[in-house]
């Protein structure tokens, strides 16, 4: 009951903040940006760019370039190593892991208190403050969420900065009174051994009121899974039968659906997604009936938007809010209260509204799979391939590679089809070889693979000479700049390929 009074107490007043900022998106995000830059001016980077001659947002547009991981890793590895008011002014000492990019197998961005206060747990509360308004019966505040978190470790530098999943972090930090609403316990949430944290939270949180759970929808689903079995129940409700909400990010939720449809039975339990990444949380589901999320305007976070057709240009242009128009694809750069300036975070977003503004995840920046996760990128591929390719005596002439997703019992895969030019002597080597490959590159592909978890072992098919060529010929896209799509996030090119004369 306490925790329900603070959570309306705190509801009451924020939902008026909220209904300012959708009154005045503009006015808020310019004063964002400028308390944002008094805030850094006299940090290093603050004073590299000239933040204190700064009095207008085109002018920080032109002042600063658009930044990427390749440009921030070198203060990020001072940060690291204890070095301060180098990005942001104030101690940075937890840093999120993320997934690589082309130069580095994970990225670790910076996370500042301010911006586990007022974003990352703002995020969280005005989730559920949104819920509890639509379902004022809710349970959630007497009862427990289950928070499948990930591990952290002290960082190998010799000072007090740590590293770890997102998850990890928040848990980490959490207020005590929203400790007392969760399950498993900080240690067990914490743990390093997928398998075992399963164990443990199967043999103590069934035993709790479990009503709502939250994390990324491939994990949770292993998890679901593991309970089942351990319990040999049909369905999850018929262990915690008061289960009503699922709060989901970080992976497409759609090939999942009809899964957690089979998990929890019943027309009440409610899914609502948010965008919540390493950088900040960005978005929230506010109305279930849509599926879009309202672009969270106050936590701190200014945002830029660049039309993915600038992309190919040395030096893209970007437009605020104030510019942007609806259902046309922009990639998203922010600057935050983590001290991340300018910095595109790789993912695409498509705008479903102006009044107020929400929007839709697209995709990412470059070619990808992420359907478990994994944050799979061309670059990956390209070196998994080249090395599986070293190692077997083999060449490749084309590939595509895509998702298989979780049926039943079966966990998900990536499935690749290959047009050598000269096939390896072993294609079950070639494929193991490929998937010790790209667990070298990828540490979240290594991670989603560790122990069959999520992914099982890559499913290579060989295609037949000129399959590729008759394909993209047929499809039209044929000379010129078209190329064979090398990674999806979902079967599309997969079965067309498959499902024709060309997969004979």
């Amino acid at each position: 009951m306490f925790i329900k009074f603070l959570v309306n107490k705190f509801s009451s007043k924020r939902f008026q903040k909220i209904d300012y900022f959708k009154k005045n998106p503009h006015t808020v995000q310019e004063e964002t940006l400028f308390e944002l830059i008094n805030l850094a001016k006299n940090t290093e980077f603050g004073k590299r760019f000239g933040f204190d001659s700064i009095r207008d947002v085109e002018y920080y547009r032109t002042r600063l370039p658009l930044q990427t991981y390749e440009d921030i890793k070198p203060y990020v590895d001072r940060m690291r190593n204890g070095e301060q008011n180098i990005l942001w002014h104030s101690e940075i000492k937890w840093f999120a892991k993320s997934s690589g990019t082309t130069e580095n197998k994970s990225k670790l961005i910076p996370v500042s208190k301010e911006a586990l206060k007022s974003c990352h747990f703002r995020g969280g509360y005005d989730v559920l403050a949104y819920y509890a308004k639509d379902n004022p019966e809710t349970k959630i505040f007497t009862s427990k969420t289950l928070t499948l978190g990930g591990s952290h470790q002290i960082d190998k530098f010799e000072n007090n900065s740590r590293f770890g999943d997102l998850s990890a972090i928040l848990i980490e930090n959490m207020p005590f009174w929203a400790n007392m609403a969760r399950t498993p316990s900080t240690k067990v949430a914490l743990l390093a051994d997928f398998d075992e944290k399963l164990e443990k939270i199967a043999k103590y949180s069934i035993k709790k009121n479990v009503v709502a759970f939250a994390g990324v929808p491939s994990w949770n689903m292993v998890l679901m899974k593991h309970i089942l079995k351990v319990t040999g129940k049909n369905n999850i409700l018929e262990i915690w039968p008061n289960m009503e909400l699922f709060i989901h990010g970080g992976v497409n939720f759609e090939p999942y659906r009809e899964q957690y449809k089979k998990l929890f039975p019943t027309p009440n339990m409610c899914y609502l997604e948010t965008y919540n990444a390493s950088e900040g949380f960005f978005a929230l589901q506010d109305d279930p009936s849509r599926d879009d999320m309202l672009l969270m305007l106050d936590y701190g976070i200014f945002y830029e938007f660049i039309p993915v057709e600038e992309l190919v240009k040395e030096f893209p242009e970007s437009v605020g809010l104030d510019q942007v128009e609806m259902n046309r694809n922009y990639a998203v750069a922010i600057t935050t209260n983590s001290g991340l300036w300018r910095y595109m975070i790789g993912d695409t977003v498509v705008f479903t509204s102006l009044d107020p503004f929400k929007i839709k995840i697209s995709g990412r920046t470059k070619q990808y799979i992420n359907v478990f996760g994994e944050e799979l990128i061309v670059d990956n591929a390209e070196k998994a391939l080249k090395m599986a390719c070293i190692t077997t005596n083999a060449i490749i002439s084309e590939y595509t590679a895509g998702p298989v997703y979780m049926t039943g019992k079966q966990n998900g895969a990536h499935e690749w089809l290959i047009e050598f030019e000269k096939e390896p002597e072993d294609l079950s080597q070639f494929t193991e070889n490929l998937d010790k490959a790209l667990c070298s590159v990828n540490s979240d592909y290594e991670a989603k693979r560790s122990k069959n978890i999520t992914l099982r072992m890559p499913i290579v098919k060989s295609m037949p000479k000129g399959a590729f060529y008759s394909w993209m010929k047929k499809r039209g896209k044929f000379g010129g700049q078209n190329k064979v799509p090398r990674l999806s996030n979902d079967r599309r090119y997969l079965d067309e390929i498959t499902n024709s004369k060309y997969a004979c």
